[in-house]
């Protein structure tokens, strides 16, 4: 009587583990045990908790020259000293992440989605289609990124807007690709014949079957590609095509504070601390998501 009892009490549980248990779920699983991604997690949010609270958290204007105060080093009052005209390192580090972290995250999405879309019609439709998408991608490819960004913003004009506009252009290849073979490969598969047979319409093959099936690759490049997109961003800014004075932005910091490196290194290095700790952190995070999406990295 106690075992017939406890059957309808293991069968309810063991509903309870398959509704609790999903890929999405099962890969949030695999990546909490991976330290190095989590990490990576921690750091993402610290800069885009700094960047959020910057009006909060600063404790002096980033834009208002302070003369009497240039080139201090690390005190108490300016817990990462001033810059050449005497605004505090700290409070303009702050505001930077607001610039890198918008660029970094709007042009991976602005290039996700664009080439994304290209992709998918690319790898689905083929024929002529195909090879005018995929020349597209060469011409872009055929260039160096950095080079085509430094292009685009000098025609259109340094601003934040047009730099962002810029490494999403150089990015879209990048998605367009990686979506256009996931698609050709996934339109073999036997559940993409069936849904043909049945007289399914291509719009719903691509929003159902396809596009979700190509999510997991799709949401590791764009991971990474925040990464390159910051370091872009800080290379348009070092150049002067960025961010305009008297906005702060860390690769801007670090060009205008070069020539005082020697005797005020701390308007450099902090800056490209910045810059390389949240590069760090999206890539560890990008690495542990590629584990645990990736059946090929799977043990």
């Amino acid at each position: 009587m106690q075992q017939l009892s406890t059957q309808p009490v293991a069968s309810q549980q063991a509903k309870l583990d398959l509704k609790a248990s999903s890929p999405w779920l099962d890969a949030w699983r695999s990546l909490r045990k991976n330290k190095l991604a989590m990490t990576g997690i921690c750091i993402i949010i610290i800069f885009i908790l700094i960047g959020l609270l910057a009006p909060v958290l600063a404790t002096h204007d980033y834009r208002v020259p302070v003369l009497a105060d240039r080139l201090l080093p690390p005190s108490s009052q300016h817990w990462l000293g001033t810059d050449d005209l005497g605004r505090d390192n700290l409070t303009r580090i702050m505001y930077g992440a607001r610039v890198s972290l918008t660029v970094g995250f709007f042009s991976v999405i602005l290039s996700l989605i664009v080439g994304s879309t290209l992709g998918v019609i690319a790898g689905y439709y083929g024929k002529w289609i195909d090879g005018i998408i995929s020349r597209f991608f060469d011409i872009l490819f055929a260039f160096p990124s950095i080079l085509l960004a430094i292009a685009i913003v000098a025609a259109l004009g340094p601003s934040l807007q047009n730099a962002l506009f810029a490494i999403a252009i150089v990015n879209i290849p990048t998605f367009g690709r990686l979506v256009r073979s996931k698609v050709l490969s996934l339109k073999q598969e036997e559940f993409i014949v069936a849904a043909k047979a049945q007289g399914m319409k291509d719009r719903r093959i691509l929003f159902i079957h396809l596009i979700p099936n190509s999510l997991a690759p799709i949401i590791v490049q764009g991971t990474m590609g925040i990464a390159s997109a910051i370091i872009e961003a800080a290379a348009l800014g070092f150049l002067g095509l960025g961010v305009q004075p008297p906005e702060a932005e860390w690769g801007k910091m670090i060009s205008d504070s070069r020539q005082y490196f020697v005797n005020a290194p701390w308007t450099v290095v902090f800056p490209g601390l910045s810059i390389m700790i949240t590069v760090l952190g999206f890539n560890l995070f990008g690495d542990g998501l590629r584990d645990v999406l990736d059946p090929k990295m799977k043990n």
